[in-house]
């Protein structure tokens, strides 16, 4: 085949070349907003990832792959008070390079604008907050009980990091007999947000009496996840006391504010439960020996009551011997004097027996004649209370004789009737053209009423 003479052809080296050169000339030191993705750590010392762009169903419209070169790193990270996070949206000027031997594009970062990240970040954090208040979640996990003895712990943290052995090495210098869950999670990176998440499920399911969440230090940067909504709202809805420990001495995660209580660094939030643990011995201790002593005081007085009461017993047996010695006594005594009394009975009632003997005959001739003298009394009382009697009565005969009708009609008076033979009291119940009848003192008087 016979190429063209006039057309220029590009070797693939060629090409990559002038595009490389066309793009540093073009883009060169440029300001990209995006959010970081898919973190990770070269060598030696460079730190890869990818910078996306999201629509408002979260979906990514447009990535970039980005490197933060060794030598520009330190500066970045100063300025941000520590790395670069996943889900972090950034503003950066960069290079857009192109790299031949992959054909792939990159993003070369050179620096970060601190004010745009760190304000990005605490907006985040004020509308997750603000979410979670408006679901009541502030509160909730704060007001679960936690345990006075809390030996059963179910820990969430990366398994064998700093965090992980800080807190074991504290609860078994202890020597107390903490039984640990471990329940691993990454704290940072892509997948950290989803395994926390998972991670406190299972901790809430665990049975345990509180969950513990740790890991270490690190910059402010690197708590991103612990401001994530997801992982804020898992701690809170937990059905049991959450601990957190994540390594900060100033900085607070939302999902601090939400946790039943903040510690600052996982030896702290081990040290917290080992404390309360001997908080509570102490309080058994002493609730044991408060016990004892007033077991130790209540025996004591018993026995002091037992040997007062062992002193009376006796004084009541010398009481009762004496009582008895004067019971015997005094039944001597009673024996002597009762065969006493009765024999004075007996001869003042042959006494009396003579006497009543001897007066009988002349109370009955005296009493003769008592029934007689009782008979002529009776008698007279009764004729005076007759004659009383009678007077009253002929009285009440002249005053009835008086009242007699027939007297009233004599001195004129009348009793009129109706035809029904009924007395006549009101003229209104007799009609004009009624028959009456009148009685008089000669006799009947018939008439009919004309009017009233």
């Amino acid at each position: 085949m016979t190429l063209p003479l006039f057309e220029e052809t590009y070797s693939v080296s060629r090409l990559c070349e002038e595009v490389r050169s066309f793009l540093a000339e073009a883009f060169s030191s440029v300001w990209v907003v995006g959010e970081v993705q898919r973190l990770r750590e070269g060598r030696p010392g460079h730190l890869y990832f990818e910078l996306v762009e999201k629509d408002d169903a979260d979906h990514v419209c447009g990535k970039l792959d980005a490197v933060l070169w060794r030598g520009d790193r330190w500066r970045v990270e100063r300025a941000l008070g520590g790395g670069l996070a996943e889900g972090v949206e950034v503003r950066c000027r960069a290079d857009l390079d192109f790299y031949p031997p992959a054909g792939r594009l990159q993003l070369a970062v050179r620096e970060v604008d601190s004010v745009f990240t760190l304000g990005h970040l605490e907006r985040r954090r004020r509308e997750t907050l603000e979410a979670l208040a408006a679901a009541g979640l502030l509160e909730a996990n704060r007001a679960l009980a936690l345990p006075e003895v809390p030996l059963a712990v179910a820990l969430v943290t990366s398994h064998g990091s700093a965090a992980y052995h800080d807190f074991l090495t504290t609860l078994g210098d202890s020597g107390w007999g903490f039984r640990v869950l471990l329940l691993h999670a990454a704290v940072q990176g892509r997948s950290a947000a989803r395994e926390l998440v998972s991670a406190l499920a299972e901790a809430g399911r665990s049975g345990a009496d509180c969950v513990v969440l740790v890991r270490g230090g690190g910059a402010r940067s690197d708590l991103a996840v612990f401001d994530h909504r997801a992982v804020a709202e898992a701690v809170a809805r937990c059905p049991l006391p959450v601990l957190t420990g994540l390594g900060h001495e100033i900085d607070l995660a939302i999902a601090d504010r939400v946790a039943h209580t903040r510690l600052k660094t996982p030896t702290e939030a081990a040290a917290f439960l080992v404390e309360r643990v001997e908080r509570a011995e102490r309080a058994r201790a002493e609730a044991a020996a408060a016990i004892a002593r007033a077991a130790r005081d209540r025996l004591r007085a018993a026995r002091e009551r037992v040997g007062r009461a062992d002193k009376g017993v006796e004084m009541a047996r010398f009481r009762l011997a004496a009582a008895g010695d004067r019971l015997a006594a005094l039944t001597r005594a009673l024996a002597r004097a009762a065969g006493a009394r009765l024999a004075a009975g007996t001869h003042r009632r042959r006494e009396l027996a003579g006497r009543i003997a001897a007066a009988a005959p002349r109370l009955l001739v005296r009493r003769a004649g008592e029934p007689v003298r009782l008979g002529r009394e009776v008698a007279r009382v009764a004729g005076g209370r007759l004659r009383v009697a009678m007077a009253r009565l002929a009285g009440l005969e002249r005053l009835t004789s008086q009242l007699a009708p027939r007297r009233l009609l004599e001195r004129g008076f009348s009793i009129t009737r109706d035809a029904a033979g009924a007395v006549l009291r009101d003229p209104a119940r007799a009609a004009a053209g009624d028959r009456i009848v009148t009685t008089l003192a000669g006799g009947l008087l018939a008439s009919r009423v004309e009017e009233r």
